[in-house]
């Protein structure tokens, strides 16, 4: 297990090179620049900032510098937020991004699971056909649109809970974000679930189960539930790194404290270093979460071993 973790690491490296290296090329070819304001700088002042920046020299070279500072633990400084490095910034709004991103998973992934079981365990039937619209609504609907509709509804209209904001301590702030991240991941993870569920529900053993007398429910936790999950934990990994990166709409749209709105900002101002170093973050975050998922494989189906 140890080893074979070892090699996907090693071999997650070139990709991780690779994607850097885009968004890097892709980032500085693109229109515009840190720099470009409504008020126009002096020359001397602008060769200054391009100098002190590497802006000045060449393309290629301004890469080797990134990758090289990149090597050393180093993402840089922001060329517009002055006064604050990389590091810094998500060093403020990350763990805020993180806290929300793993309560929307936790509380998506238990709903889409047992909403799952329940569809499928009453396939054509009325819950299965309600739970089949409830997940369709959470797939369809952009998180953007459904964060404004929910902000409008509960926020404005019977004020129940607060639009928007963030007060240190309060949860009433995070039910609206939370909610909006996790119905379209309890809808994707119910769908699977349910599918799933289906097939393991119509296997051999858990028929021959049935027949030696268990009941449902025992059938369900002693040889359903586990097999039926396999498709889910594939999905898991990649779900959370879909949490995080979704979230930076959702804390714009709220108007939250998380690297969201360090990110937007960045992206329209052209600060290179924000926007690298959280596209770094996340690539990482999600190399590691799929390594994870392939070691879940072993614990859920014993015909899975690493060599």
């Amino acid at each position: 297990m140890i080893s074979y973790a070892l090699r996907r690491v090693l071999s997650a490296i070139p990709i991780a090179l690779i994607a850097v290296t885009v968004c890097f090329f892709i980032l500085r070819l693109a229109p515009g620049g840190p720099f470009d304001g409504e008020r126009a700088l002096p020359p001397n002042v602008m060769a200054n900032l391009r100098a002190y920046y590497n802006l000045d020299q060449s393309l290629p070279m301004q890469y080797l510098i990134y990758v090289w500072r990149l090597l050393h633990g180093d993402l840089g400084p922001s060329m517009v937020i002055d006064g604050f490095r990389v590091s810094d910034l998500i060093r403020i709004g990350f763990p805020f991004t993180l806290t929300m991103a793993m309560s929307a998973f936790v509380v998506a992934t238990a709903i889409g699971i047992v909403a799952g079981m329940i569809a499928a365990v009453n396939q054509n039937k009325w819950p299965d056909y309600v739970l089949v619209l409830v997940v369709m609504i959470g797939v369809v609907v952009p998180n953007f649109l459904s964060a404004a509709l929910l902000q409008l509804v509960f926020g404005v209209y019977l004020k129940w809970l607060p639009a928007g904001g963030w007060v240190n301590g309060s949860l009433t702030h995070l039910v609206l974000p939370v909610t909006v991240l996790a119905w379209p991941h309890a809808a994707r993870i119910s769908r699977l679930m349910r599918g799933s569920m289906i097939e393991v529900l119509g296997t051999n053993y858990v028929r021959t189960a049935r027949s030696k007398g268990l009941g449902e429910r025992l059938v369900l936790a002693r040889h359903a539930i586990k097999p039926a999950l396999i498709p889910v934990v594939s999905y898991l990994g990649p779900g959370l790194s879909y949490l995080l990166t979704g979230s930076l709409v959702v804390e714009q749209v709220f108007g939250l404290p998380g690297i969201g709105k360090y990110f937007i900002t960045a992206a329209l101002n052209r600060d290179y270093g924000i926007v690298l170093g959280t596209t770094i973050l996340y690539m990482f975050i999600i190399l590691a979460l799929n390594l994870l998922v392939d070691m879940l494989y072993a614990w859920l189906d014993p015909k899975v071993r690493y060599r």
